[in-house]
């Protein structure tokens, strides 16, 4: 153990002032842990951590993962890289750069300081399924030359080195796959389904609908996942995984759109577009294996997070 205090753990978060990586940073404050946020700014914010600052056990860090980083921590949490395509399409190299160098340099550290890992992979690692549901077991479906496999594959190759180093170093690794998650703190630009369609909806443009909407996909909301993140953390050793991590109940693109301008009272039309590369027709997690081995499951009903994601961008657009 690095810390003094028997009961406080340090704790490093790659992508700390992202959307997801904020909120985690914020629980394990909140648990009584040190927390280390590293992050390049890339697509994170330090708007999103700013109320973080004045805490004496947080501290935060410019720095880029592609490059080895030297610290001592108990555990590590690697969440950094863009993960809307947006985003991550923006720059193709340096998001496999982010994903494999990343993965390297911090199962380096990890394997130097003895750390425990948690890698934050995705469901992208399906790629568009041929299996509905998708079990941890299926293998995935994915283009490795379409616009999407900068992160798709990076995401896969990712997975295969914290395996390779947990089976040849005897690093302690753990795996998530991330499902589609949404809530306060997500990028306004990132192109991503709830957001976009929020965002518009208040601006009162047209919400954009790639294909016919019929593509289906399942949301959870942020407090949920970080709920099932941290569990994994502190699960057994012996449990690595890769253990799916999102909400099984599916809606159509349609769906969504039709809720959201409900819920805002937006009187926005709907404009169709053609659909992207390689989009995923299906999305649904299999979380029979985090139910068993992490006791976890969704809470939150669409409606009662998508109120809270709609009074955050309301507050967002005003300022």
């Amino acid at each position: 153990m690095v810390s003094n205090d028997l009961h406080m753990k340090k704790i490093l978060i790659t992508g700390g002032a992202g959307f997801i990586g904020s909120h985690l940073c914020e629980h394990l404050l909140s648990e009584g842990n040190e927390v280390i946020c590293l992050d390049n700014y890339f697509t994170g914010s330090k708007q999103n951590i700013i109320h973080l600052l004045n805490k004496p056990y947080f501290e935060l860090i410019r720095h880029d993962i592609t490059s080895p980083y030297y610290i001592e921590v108990d555990e590590i949490y690697n969440l950094a890289c863009p993960a809307s395509p947006i985003h991550y399409q923006y720059n193709p190299i340096k998001t496999v750069k982010t994903s494999v160098m990343g993965a390297i340099n911090m199962l380096g550290l990890a394997k130097r300081i003895k750390a425990k890992i948690l890698q934050a992979s995705t469901s992208e690692v399906y790629g568009d399924p041929e299996v509905h549901p998708q079990p941890e077991s299926y293998w995935g479906h994915v283009n490795p030359i379409g616009r999407r496999a900068c992160y798709d594959e990076g995401k896969r190759c990712a997975e295969t080195l914290f395996i390779d180093y947990y089976y040849q170093n005897k690093v302690r690794i753990k795996i998530v796959r991330i499902f589609n998650t949404y809530g306060p703190r997500m990028h306004p630009n990132d192109g991503r389904v709830v957001s976009n369609f929020i965002v518009q909806a208040l601006k009162g443009q047209d919400l954009t609908i790639y294909g016919d909407g019929s593509q289906t996909r399942s949301f959870q909301y942020i407090d949920d996942l970080i709920t099932g993140v941290v569990r994994m953390m502190d699960t057994s050793e012996e449990f690595i995984g890769p253990v799916n991590l999102g909400n099984p109940v599916e809606f159509t693109i349609l769906d969504m759109a039709q809720k959201i301008l409900r819920m805002t009272g937006s009187k926005s039309k709907m404009l169709f577009k053609p659909l992207p590369e390689d989009d995923p027709a299906q999305r649904k997690p299999d979380i029979t294996l985090a139910k068993k081995t992490l006791k976890w499951e969704p809470k939150i009903e669409l409606e009662e997070g998508l109120v809270k994601t709609i009074e955050y961008f309301k507050k967002l657009l005003k300022k």
